[in-house]
């Protein structure tokens, strides 16, 4: 039988009490107490700098941004600025890796997977970590590690406002423009149906067997060991 993966919709929250219960979550990954989990939510606008952002990726200063209504903050992830709103799919897995390599891949294909059952064709690039539709991104990748479990993860735009990436140099990639599943097919979509499907995909990508729960059950889940 496949392994399970613990799937949990955890809603919309600011991005630092996602760190916080992320960090709450794989200590007890860590500890053996909980299987894989995967938590699917939305931020409010925040953009959020990995460990190799430099000023340059925020051209206008962080109070100019706030003054947008946009949150900005350190995070301990990979990579440089990107951005997080209402209407983007955001997947945190606390999951055990061997091969950080081939953990993005397959994130990656799971990304591919579930924009292909919307009817959006992506791919990845040479060189690039992320998913692409034509040469605009869609889908961002982002981890860091600690004694094998990985935290943070992927998000993927669906239908949230594009103008936030136009303000900073996304993922440290310049000229890089940025489209959405409802930018590609010229309507709104349903959030609710992708998070099922991106769900259904990252499970199945990686070989394991969703089981949907709730975040409160997740957090208070008896200890496997």
């Amino acid at each position: 039988m496949a392994d399970e993966v613990w799937v949990a919709n955890a809603g919309k929250i600011p991005y630092l009490e996602a760190v916080e219960l992320q960090t709450r979550l794989r200590e007890r990954r860590q500890a053996g107490e909980i299987p894989d989990a995967l938590l699917l939510l939305e931020h409010p606008p925040v953009y959020t700098k990995g460990r190799r952002t430099e000023q340059a990726d925020l051209p206008m200063g962080a109070d100019w941004y706030r003054a947008q209504g946009i949150e900005v903050h350190d995070t301990s992830r990979g990579g440089r600025v990107t951005y997080h709103g209402p209407g983007q799919i955001v997947g945190y897995p606390i999951m055990a890796i061997g091969d950080v390599g081939a953990y993005l891949r397959t994130m990656e294909s799971a990304i591919i997977q579930a924009l292909a059952d919307e009817g959006v064709e992506a791919h990845i690039r040479d060189g690039l970590t992320g998913v692409w539709v034509g040469d605009r991104k869609i889908g961002s990748i982002g981890l860091h590690v600690s004694k094998g479990i990985a935290m943070h993860g992927f998000a993927v735009n669906v239908d949230n406002d594009l103008q936030p990436f136009e303000w900073v140099v996304p993922c440290g990639i310049d000229g890089v423009r940025m489209t959405s599943v409802a930018k590609i097919k010229g309507h709104g979509e349903g959030i609710s149906c992708f998070r099922k499907r991106m769900a259904y995909r990252f499970a199945q990508a990686f070989g394991m067997r969703q089981r949907i729960t709730s975040l409160d059950r997740l957090l208070r889940a008896p200890a496997l060991v």
